[in-house]
């Protein structure tokens, strides 16, 4: 064993000396523990490449199924304008023009209807597609119309397309995202409405240029191109891992889950829970006659859910948001705005800010709570139409009037699109069981298409009866109902995985506990 420097002593042994045995011993150990730390930084990092694969999986995943959204969301933009152009162009009546509008929110509901046993049959991911080229049928039919009855025939199809996709695109986003990322990525669909809508208001002012008998079908023909790229879409995104259990493909479904969750042993957690709530532990399958006979016979807890799904659905409309976004130009022609271009300009501004304010809703959903923002917004929609209301009576139609209607009509879009609009679609996805999430998410979607075809068909016959400025004054008292429904029929949801929440309704206390906190308030006023 060798020996490296030190000094001699009396007894002629070195002081300071060093084994190098026991150097190379350390050495060794240390490398061992390099080696180790190694490992673990490797692991880590394979860990956080995944994490990060994982959520720009989830995160594709829900762009692609919301791209049905964008057609709902341009069809309502663009009819604002093109209806403006087709009374010239086919001569309609008013009547005529109410169930021109209208109507699409009364036919979705067939497609709403028949999409929950649809995407139980062929699977979510299918569903979506069928959606797609319903929609584009219609808008074919409608953008070469030679008259009002086959315009109507167009709108027929683009109804029910519009109906399949509102009600399969939450539901597949909800059962395909992480508990901790759900209420973002699960408003996204609401987050491409109103892009739609913003890109209705852009073709709407883009195009009012050309001939009236052009400008309207050129309007309703670019509403088909979001649709093609859905076909794209169908490569990359996988089928819900729920319906597959439901369907007990269980590895197909481990498959899916481990490309969207973090870790192996969180998929199977998942894949436990799912599995239970589905009944597959006694293989037991719910037939559609015993779904529909609990939704129609319901327990308390599902009588609780149905209030709480369909309630808010109903709310999001009844305040009159359709209206505010289908009928802006004559809203702003009521405050005294004059000629076509200025009008769609003004219409422009309503997109632009519904549009901001739903991505403010997506980074704060997940943060805040659902129950918060959805005070906010309610309360707040309720100030801006009462505020729409004094304006229309009493402002006259001079340039204060006119500057204060187009702030009341931003602020009341802006306020509904950062609570209810988004968080309507959230809740009424994720509250419902597995056995029953599809027919009853499409029941609270006829609720909505209902509610929306009433408010749209007779916005015109009612403004002339009260005017427009009484009838702004009925949606605000809608809009007061929401607040207290708010109060007592929500709870809070956050973070919650969708079984956790089926357990909240289940549980009578636990659901008269979920009320809001005043940390979740003070947390909300310091993200403002």
């Amino acid at each position: 064993m060798g020996l490296v420097g030190g000094e001699e002593n009396g007894n002629g042994e070195r002081v300071g000396e060093v084994h190098i045995g026991s150097k190379n011993k350390y050495k060794r150990m240390d490398s061992d523990f390099i080696e180790e730390d190694l490992a673990l930084y490797s692991d880590g990092m394979v860990m956080t490449r995944k994490n990060s694969n994982s959520k720009k999986f989830v995160f594709l995943c829900a762009i692609f199924a919301s791209l049905n959204s964008v057609l709902l969301g341009y069809d309502v933009g663009v009819m604002s304008g093109a209806i403006l152009f087709i009374q010239e162009d086919l001569k309609i009546s008013e009547v005529q023009e109410e169930v021109l509008v209208g109507i699409l929110s009364i036919i979705s509901l067939l497609g709403s209807l028949a999409a929950g046993k649809t995407s139980d049959a062929i699977g979510r991911k299918w569903t979506i597609a069928f959606a797609a080229i319903i929609f584009q049928t219609g808008a074919a039919v409608m953008t070469f119309a030679p008259n009002f009855r086959v315009l109507m025939i167009g709108r027929l199809f683009a109804g029910i397309g519009i109906g399949f996709g509102v009600m399969i695109a939450p539901v597949y986003i909800v059962e395909i995202s992480p508990a901790i990322a759900r209420g973002s990525l699960t408003s996204f669909p609401e987050i491409f409405v109103n892009l739609g809508i913003l890109l209705g208001y852009v073709s709407n002012y883009a195009f009012s240029g050309l001939p009236a008998h052009l400008s309207w079908r050129i309007m309703l023909g670019v509403g088909i191109f979001p649709s093609i790229f859905m076909g794209f879409a169908l490569f990359v995104i996988p089928e819900s891992p729920r319906w597959l259990v439901m369907q007990n493909r269980i590895e197909e479904a481990r498959e899916v889950l481990l490309k969207t969750n973090e870790s192996e042993r969180e998929v199977e957690e998942r894949l436990a829970e799912i599995q239970v709530a589905a009944g597959m532990a006694n293989a037991e399958k719910y037939e559609a006659k015993a779904v529909w006979h609990e939704i129609l016979y319901p327990s308390p807890s599902v009588r609780r859910m149905l209030i709480t799904g369909c309630g808010i659905q109903c709310f999001q409309q009844i305040t009159g948001i359709d209206a505010t976004v289908y009928y802006s130009p004559t809203i702003f022609k009521d405050a005294g705005i004059r000629g076509n271009t200025q009008l769609l300009a003004a219409t422009v501004a309503v997109g632009f800010t519904k549009t901001m304010f739903i991505l403010v809703a997506t980074f704060l959903i997940d943060k805040v709570g659902r129950k918060p923002l959805l005070y906010v917004s309610t309360i707040g929609m309720t100030t801006c139409l009462i505020g729409l209301s004094l304006t229309l009576t009493f402002m006259g139609k001079g340039k204060i009037g006119i500057g204060l209607a187009i702030l009341a009509v931003c602020g009341n879009v802006a306020f509904f699109s950062v609570g209810i609009g988004p968080i309507c679609w959230v809740m009424s996805s994720e509250i419902f069981p597995l056995r029953l999430r599809a027919q009853a998410s499409a029941l609270g979607a006829v609720g909505s298409r209902v509610s929306s075809g009433a408010v749209a068909m007779s916005f015109l016959s009612v403004s002339r009866a009260i005017t427009v400025g009484g009838t702004f004054f009925v949606f605000a008292v809608f809009s007061a109902f929401s607040v207290a429904f708010v109060h007592t029929c929500i709870p809070e949801t956050k973070g919650k995985t969708l079984e956790q929440i089926e357990m909240i309704f289940q549980n009578e206390g636990e659901w008269n506990r979920q009320e809001l906190e005043m940390g979740d308030i003070q947390q909300l006023v310091q993200k403002e």
